[in-house]
């Protein structure tokens, strides 16, 4: 139990405090090797098992934070120059070159919008100064239904259109603002992962905020134990248990990050379709996926759809996902849809 409670505490420096999640103890003697920093607004790590042509850590650690460093400054909404604000100021209806990587980020967020009905929305950027978040964030006064009904009918995916060959991007109105947040850090992690591999680092888990991605078996051959804690505890007391082996984990909700609008603060995660922050009994959902790009953009649409048509649409689709209710959610318990998702020990499902 020391143990356990020492690798959670560790890895929660990186992880816990933006996703919810924990490394869970191995009880293996090859220690991981570990770096990370700060990137993209939140805390990254990438950690790997010794091996044969295991990288020096300090090459990892400076290849690492330039990949992330390019990576921000193409896609971060906070800088003036990347191309995702140039995306959001070029003239409509005029197809504007972009990278392979962010037709590949857009493309997939209009296909996650598609799947959740536009609970999950990538031109949902003009909601979120007004709640407090992003570049143009503001304090105070929540938005008055006047102010929000021209900025709700402003979003809608259906009016970004992106082709691949070549990458371009068009938008059909210049209300329509472009969001890419949330997928852009579950690509981060992919490329991070792809980083690895390159340097030789083939057995490794990389981080960005709440996004995971593993490949290899992991510290003692059966994939990268990661723990999900309880909503709200003080303590970290994990409730699931899952092995990540060549697969993406997302984990999403509006526990943290609350902006200071209005007497309980808004959430981070807002719901297109009304205009205002998501709020359920959920605190939050974890996705499995194929990769970390399609993970976190799937977490951010079942949250927003909610504690009753999330699991409907995840038993549907097909998908791997774990609904967390707050610890005051009422009788609705957790659900855990698709495989691998372990009960902790002496952790009953709430």
């Amino acid at each position: 139990m020391d143990e356990a409670r020492r690798l959670i505490h560790r890895w929660g420096r990186f992880a816990r405090g933006a996703a919810g999640l924990a490394l869970a103890a191995t009880g293996s003697a090859a220690e991981p090797i570990a770096v990370g920093g700060r990137a993209l607004g939140t805390n990254w790590s990438l950690r790997w098992v010794p091996g044969p042509d295991t990288p020096a850590a300090p090459t990892v650690q400076r290849e690492a934070a330039a990949l992330l460093e390019a990576f921000e400054a193409e896609l971060s909404a906070w800088r003036p120059g990347s191309a995702l604000n140039q995306l959001n100021a070029a003239p409509p209806g005029e197809w504007l070159p972009v990278s392979p990587r962010l037709a590949a980020i857009a493309a997939e967020a209009l296909a996650i919008a598609e799947l959740t009905g536009g609970a999950f929305d990538p031109t949902v950027e003009p909601l979120l100064g007004p709640w407090g978040h992003g570049p143009a964030a503001r304090t105070g006064t929540p938005p008055s239904p006047a102010e929000l009904e021209p900025l709700r009918a402003a979003v809608d995916w259906r009016r970004v259109e992106v082709q691949t060959d070549p990458p371009a991007v068009r938008r059909a109105r210049v209300d329509t603002q472009v969001d890419l947040s949330s997928p852009a850090k579950g690509r981060a992690t992919d490329e991070l992962s792809a980083l690895a591999r390159r340097l030789g680092a083939t057995n490794h888990l990389a981080a960005v905020g709440g996004d995971l991605r593993a490949a290899g078996t992991g510290p003692r051959g059966k994939g990268w134990p990661v723990g999900i804690p309880a909503p709200g505890s003080g303590e970290p007391a994990l409730v699931r248990r899952l092995y990540l082996r060549d697969e993406a984990l997302s984990t999403s909700g509006n526990d943290r990050n609350r902006a200071p609008i209005g007497p309980a603060g808004a959430g981070h995660l807002l719901d297109p379709r009304t205009g205002r922050p998501a709020e359920s009994s959920l605190a939050a959902v974890s996705v499995r996926a194929a990769t970390g790009q399609r993970a976190s953009a799937l977490a951010t649409g079942l949250f927003v759809l909610g504690p009753e048509a999330g699991p409907v649409l995840a038993r549907t689709a097909g998908l791997h996902a774990l609904f967390l209710p707050h610890a005051s959610g009422g009788a609705r318990p957790e659900q855990a849809i698709g495989t691998g998702w372990e009960l902790e020990q002496g952790s009953p499902p709430r």
